[in-house]
């Protein structure tokens, strides 16, 4: 007999329940979620660089008072662009209930802002040295620093060299140029922000970058130096030198080589201009002195006239500020040597003091007239006349008293101290060739027979003395 067997029928009911149960349970999370979201607000923590500022409800709470005032700040600087010279951060928070004082906020933004122009700053070690409106001022001053020790041709041409390196022939006779024109300190310029007050016109700013600070030096006292002399020198008045140096008064006297507080000027920036230059200089001749022992000591003779020769230089010339520092030839030309100059130098002594004995003081002639009365006076010496030449020679070793003319009569007179008592006159001379105070030696020349004074004929009229006495000059040959 076959059983029938029958599968028992499935509840559909639970399976139904659970996914109602499903479905009501993502529903109620989705609600609970949006729900949570519609509680948070977004605020904003502020900063002015360091500082906390406060909480606000949204940025432009703070930069809505910063426009302000930079407006403000705007009007009344004319030509300046102005920004904010903190650092402004803001930190976004989510919270359940909002903490944000935007009032509280916009009285400490007030308190704390520090408004500044926008300006360029020309930079040496690390700091601003000076401000101008812009970078194209700044660009403006360097240029015009430059233009303080080269001109503007001079400054292109550099320019034109830098820019396409261009090789430069050899320099000309005469000529002289630029090669660079460069500031000495490792400056550089970039964009930064300031107090208005402090931005300088370009000009200004040339000229403070000139004159710099004061640095203060000391000075050593020269001979004839005073307070007033010292302190023109430093641009300083006499109050300030005062002030500079504890007890000294207008009254007080100045010692050589004491030492005074002054102040010099210190440019911030140093120009250096680099020339190269043509330049043709004298060569100073070279002189080779021959002793020669016949002529009297203290004469001398050129034998070979000197004359000077000439080099071309090319230099290479550095300045800074306008001063010369280095100057080195890197080129030298012999145009014309140098013609050496010999010189003859006496080196025999004379003696001063006569021997006692005279020597005829012409070249042979003849006693044209003698001592003694003569047309109803005295005729003090002997005339002699027709030598064999007119040189006139010393008759001993002695000194010249006197050399020159006479107004008594003599014309020009020689008149020599033998240094032993006696004097010897010479006179009627044409020409002198001694001088007073010379020594000369017996035999010597000293001057040219003539007919100068009261004179009948070239003659030289001759006179000795002993003691002061007048004597017969015939007595001594």
């Amino acid at each position: 007999m076959d059983l029938e067997v029958t599968q028992p029928k499935r509840n559909a009911t639970p399976r139904f329940l659970l996914t109602c149960m499903a479905f009501l349970y993502a529903f109620i999370m989705i609600s609970s979620s949006v729900d949570a979201d519609s509680t948070f607000e977004t605020v904003f923590h502020v900063y002015m660089d360091d500082t906390y500022v406060g909480t606000v409800s949204d940025k432009s709470v703070v930069e809505n008072v910063v426009e302000k005032l930079i407006d403000e700040q705007q009007a009344k600087y004319e030509g300046f662009n102005f920004g904010l010279g903190n650092k402004l951060t803001y930190i976004s928070e989510q919270v359940f209930r909002s903490n944000a004082d935007n009032t509280a906020v916009e009285k400490e933004v007030k308190d704390l802002a520090t408004v500044k122009a926008v300006a360029s700053a020309i930079m040496l070690d690390g700091e601003a040295i000076a401000y101008v409106k812009d970078s194209s001022d700044a660009e403006k001053v360097i240029n015009d620093l430059k233009l303080q020790y080269v001109s503007k041709k001079d400054l292109s041409f550099v320019n034109m060299l830098k820019a396409t390196k261009e090789k430069l022939p050899e320099i000309k006779k005469d000529e002289s140029r630029v090669l660079n024109v460069s500031i000495k300190e490792p400056f550089f310029i970039k964009d930064d922000k300031t107090d208005p007050k402090n931005v300088l016109t370009y000009k200004d700013a040339v000229k403070f970058l000139q004159k710099g600070t004061l640095e203060e030096k000391k000075h050593v006292v020269k001979e004839g130096e005073a307070l007033e002399i010292i302190a023109a020198k430093y641009d300083l008045s006499i109050k300030q030198l005062k002030e500079l140096n504890e007890g000294i008064t207008e009254d007080s006297i100045l010692q050589i080589g004491q030492e005074l507080n002054t102040v010099v000027t210190k440019p911030l920036l140093h120009v250096v201009v680099d020339r190269e230059k043509y330049q043709e200089e004298s060569v100073p001749y070279e002189t080779e002195v021959i002793e020669d022992s016949s002529m009297p000591k203290g004469e001398t003779k050129i034998k070979q006239e000197g004359k000077s020769g000439k080099n071309a230089y090319i230099y290479k010339i550095k300045e800074v500020n306008g001063q010369q520092t280095k100057k080195e030839a890197t080129k030298e030309v012999v145009l014309e040597k140098p013609v050496k100059q010999i010189t003859i130098k006496g080196t025999k002594v004379i003696p001063s003091r006569g021997t006692g004995s005279f020597a005829w003081p012409t070249n042979g002639g003849y006693v044209s007239s003698g001592m003694g009365q003569r047309w109803g006076s005295l005729h003090k010496g002997i005339d002699i006349a027709r030598p064999s030449n007119y040189t006139i020679k010393a008759a001993d070793h002695g000194v010249v008293v006197s050399a020159g003319w006479d107004n008594g009569g003599y014309g020009n007179k020689i008149v020599i101290d033998h240094q032993n008592g006696f004097r010897t006159v010479y006179a009627h001379l044409s020409s002198i060739s001694v001088s007073a105070g010379q020594k000369v030696e017996k035999g010597s020349a000293i001057g040219i027979m003539g007919s100068t004074g009261n004179s009948t004929g070239t003659h030289l009229h001759f006179e000795v003395y002993q003691n002061g006495q007048l004597r017969n000059p015939l007595g001594f040959f």
